[in-house]
């Protein structure tokens, strides 16, 4: 399993929300090539980085400190925030991220998002984002609740040709409560497509609770800016 330290961007800083609540913001250094240094430097294959202005407006916002981290590290990134429309997610990746992950647009037109990532330049290389509440998918940076299960989109999307799911549970991102394996196992049921787990991770035993249940990847956030997981230590266990 793989393990994607997280870098949250918002003015530019490496930030952390509690629940996506941007009014419960924890910045952590204004100093984004410093912590990608730091994760590379402890063994992670991934960074998974968030354009928490962007996830918001619709508008990507952190573009100078993403290509900052690129030019800085030499692992693979993936880009979630702002991923609205196939200019931007071509723009992203054309500088040099791995892949994007797509939350909002998907939701609001999954024939278009499969037709996307059927694209034979973007086939592998477009992550669907599923952030759900209870189970209900929100979009917009979380803020906009809608209709629809995390479980019934994931399954949808069985046969298409995603590099990866990364589904969030919202209540339990940034709390340190542990991982919702029973959610997330479910969606791995119901999917042929890699699933990463994210929200809530705080130890050891979160990772590897997520790599018995058959997740491609799980997301460690601020569990490890508040010093609770030895990354390079996580990385050796779920190898």
């Amino acid at each position: 399993m793989k393990i994607l330290p997280a870098i949250d961007l918002r003015n530019g800083k490496v930030v952390r929300l509690e629940r996506g609540d941007y009014d419960l913001q924890t910045t952590y250094g204004d100093d984004p090539v410093a912590t990608a240094n730091v994760f590379a430097g402890a063994g992670a294959e991934w960074i998974h980085i968030v354009d928490l202005d962007a996830a918001r407006s619709g508008r990507p916002t952190n573009t100078s400190a993403v290509a900052a981290i690129r030019d800085a590290v030499d692992i693979r990134l993936e880009l979630g925030g702002g991923m609205r429309d196939e200019r931007t997610i071509r723009s992203a990746l054309e500088a040099g991220v791995d892949r994007v992950i797509v939350g909002s647009a998907a939701l609001r037109d999954l024939q278009w998002f499969e037709q996307l990532a059927s694209t034979d330049d973007l086939a592998g290389r477009i992550v669907l984002g599923l952030d759900a509440r209870d189970g209900m998918l929100a979009a917009d940076g979380w803020t906009t609740p809608t209709e629809c299960t995390a479980v019934e989109v994931a399954r949808r999307a069985s046969d298409w040709p995603l590099a990866g799911i990364v589904y969030t549970d919202i209540a339990r991102d940034g709390m340190l409560t542990g991982v919702n394996i029973a959610a997330t196992a479910e969606l791995i049921s119901v999917t042929d497509v890699p699933v990463t787990a994210s929200g809530g991770v705080a130890s050891l035993d979160h990772l590897l609770a997520c790599k018995e249940i058959g997740c491609w990847g799980a997301i460690v956030g601020k569990a490890w800016y508040e010093g609770l997981i030895d990354l390079e230590r996580a990385c050796e266990l779920t190898a």
